[in-house]
């Protein structure tokens, strides 16, 4: 189902690799910063926010 890349398999396929990784970093940054942001607006929420 892949196509033949020939001399340029390595380079195609570490450049897939490279770009996979990059995006699982992203993502799980992304919710690790949810999740701590969301803590910290509990907690505020706990304490009675600005008007509480």
């Amino acid at each position: 189902m892949m196509a033949e890349l020939g001399k340029y398999a390595v380079y195609v396929l570490s450049s897939y690799g490279v770009s996979l990784a990059l995006l699982a970093v992203l993502v799980g940054a992304s919710v690790l910063r949810a999740r701590r942001v969301k803590a910290q607006l509990d907690a505020v929420e706990k304490r009675g926010g600005r008007h509480g």
